[in-house]
């Protein structure tokens, strides 16, 4: 099981909001207690997930030799800023005012499938970043298609004159 999909919801008076069904059984398979949430290091928006997010960050923190600077940096990032966020019986958790802050969610948000994670974004941020995600794939595609031996545009097409889908 993986988180897939993106999918809207918003905020109650109260700062809760439901964790998608979907994701939500995504994460009773994993049988991580709550949701471990952590802010994106990268990106305005929340990290989120269970046991098997939680493997993944000790895997990358564990390339480092102990008491090393790296590791302790990683380690500092990743786990000292975390949370796990207990949900209710219907599934909602309360995002605390300061994870909130990082992503700039208000009111609306979306929650964006990632496979072994996902993340809660503030949708304009989230529409901002799919656009540049987009326009950044494209142009890597475009590198790794080589050059276009059928004489159409470079990195377009399959190199045999068909026109690319």
């Amino acid at each position: 099981m993986r988180f897939l999909s993106t999918i809207s919801s918003r905020l109650d008076g109260k700062g809760r909001v439901s964790i998608p069904a979907p994701f939500r059984a995504v994460l009773e398979a994993d049988q991580y207690p709550g949701l471990f949430v952590h802010q994106a290091l990268e990106v305005p928006a929340l990290d989120c997930g269970g046991n098997r997010l939680l493997r993944e960050i000790d895997g990358l923190i564990e390339r480092y030799p102990a008491y090393s600077e790296a590791r302790d940096l990683i380690a500092t990032a990743l786990l000292g800023g975390a949370e796990t966020l207990k949900t209710d019986p219907e599934g909602r958790i309360s995002l605390p005012e300061r994870f909130r802050i990082h992503a700039g969610i208000t009111s609306d948000v979306v929650f964006v499938g990632l496979g072994d994670k996902f993340r809660i974004w503030e949708p304009s941020r989230f529409s901002a970043h799919l656009a540049e995600a987009k326009a950044s794939l494209r142009a890597l595609r475009a590198n790794l298609s080589g050059p276009d031996l059928s004489g159409g545009n470079p990195g377009r097409g399959s190199g045999r004159g068909e026109p690319e889908t």
